[in-house]
């Protein structure tokens, strides 16, 4: 019996359907609280290094979750229930905002975000991988990208219209109805792919009684491939605090608050826009090089940030910005996954997400410190030179054959 392609499953379409659909909603949800969240710290007492503490703290919680969920994906065939349930915590707790009265109460909230998206990255890029044969990954990557920002377009103008009406705490209260349904089209439409690719190879047990361990250790260790990826995506991450503070970069040098969500807007117009058409690119050259180039552009908007001569170039960095997450987030998932192979994917992933999480932790803090003591400048202009040498560790590095296929 020749093996079945993933395509030829009913579920692959669908899944990747679905897992568009559940993004956008819940992209929706996250963003409209997402981009108004620094301003509602201000009004609650706290500044940068409250905002740093808190992302901080949320995203070492996020690493660990990512580095479990990774392992445990690799041990489960119904991959559904962590998806799910992450998808479920993630939009129960959003809602909470509108009614704390002081800034560490936030902490709690965030904290179990993060932890629900740490839980579910993992299975659910696995699932994708696992829709699509392997010289397509970038272009599953990049249409669920696209859905997914595509819903960060629509949180931000929610956002504004609900804040010139009703304030900043409707935001969050509103939230609740797209997260809602991101949780029902999880539930209803995703269907499990681990159990369906093992049901259709019963007879690899049977012609391989004897394992071949050889090769089979061989299979499951990390390339160094993998490595390199890892080691250069740590040290971006390193300058790559939490959004919040470009947000609050521009509202330091005049934005109106209620403009706030509107960037948001900008940036996510030009990232969902490019993501499915870098997601197909990367599948026809070099993903190496078009995660390279979305370095370098990170590195130009921080510089700008850093300098901050005008709003307006505020609103064009913006732009641009997207333009970076669209050659770097799908890519860079459809880079890790094709470095390892398949009984590793979940365990890769989940150290990628781990690794560049605490490098986010560690960036968060540092950028809230080094605001505070010295100027609102420096953090921006650490996190572009750290860009610009990911850039070129990952461009310098030999690729191996291997790769390359």
């Amino acid at each position: 019996m020749p093996p079945v392609r993933p395509e030829s499953l009913p579920s692959a379409a669908r899944n990747l359907t679905s897992f568009g659909v559940t993004s956008f909603f819940n992209d929706t949800a996250s963003e409209m609280a997402y981009w108004v969240l620094p301003a509602f710290l201000t009004s609650l007492g706290a500044g940068p290094a409250q905002l740093g503490l808190i992302e901080g703290i949320a995203e070492s919680v996020a690493s660990f979750a990512k580095l479990f969920s990774g392992y445990l994906t690799d041990h489960i065939t119904r991959r559904k229930p962590l998806v799910v349930g992450g998808y479920v915590v993630a939009n129960a707790v959003k809602p909470l905002l509108a009614i704390v009265t002081s800034w560490w109460q936030i902490l709690p909230i965030r904290f179990a975000d993060r932890l629900a998206k740490g839980v579910r990255g993992a299975p659910r890029d696995v699932m994708v991988a696992e829709s699509v044969d392997k010289d397509r990954l970038g272009s599953a990557y990049g249409l669920i990208q696209s859905m997914d920002s595509a819903g960060a377009i629509a949180g931000p103008l929610l956002a504004i219209l609900l804040l010139a009406r009703f304030g900043i705490r409707s935001v969050f209260w509103a939230a609740a109805l797209p997260g809602a349904l991101s949780v029902l089209v999880a539930i209803l439409g995703i269907r499990e792919t681990g159990s369906v690719r093992n049901s259709h190879k019963p007879e690899r047990a049977q012609l391989n009684p004897t394992p071949d361990t050889g090769i089979r250790a061989s299979s499951l260790k990390f390339s160094s491939s993998f490595y390199v990826v890892l080691v250069a995506v740590t040290l971006f991450s390193l300058g790559n605090s939490s959004d919040m503070f470009l947000v609050m970069r521009a509202q330091s040098i005049g934005l109106s608050v209620k403009l706030a969500p509107l960037l948001g807007l900008v940036f996510n117009v030009t990232y969902t826009l490019g993501s499915w058409p870098a997601g197909w690119f990367s599948d026809h050259f070099s993903r190496r090089w078009m995660a390279a180039i979305g370095y370098l552009i990170f590195a130009a908007v921080y510089f700008v940030f850093g300098k901050a001569p005008s709003v307006l170039a505020i609103w064009i960095s913006m732009a641009v910005y997207g333009v970076y997450y669209a050659l770097t987030q799908p890519v860079l998932k459809a880079l890790v996954v094709e470095t390892v192979s398949e009984e590793i994917r979940g365990r890769a992933l989940g150290v990628y997400y781990f690794a560049t999480s605490v490098a986010i932790l560690v960036a968060s803090l540092i950028t809230g410190q080094l605001w505070k003591h010295f100027s609102a400048g420096i953090p921006f202009y650490v996190s572009a030179a750290l860009a610009v040498a990911a850039a070129i560790m990952l461009t310098a590095t030999p690729v191996r054959q291997s790769e390359k296929s």
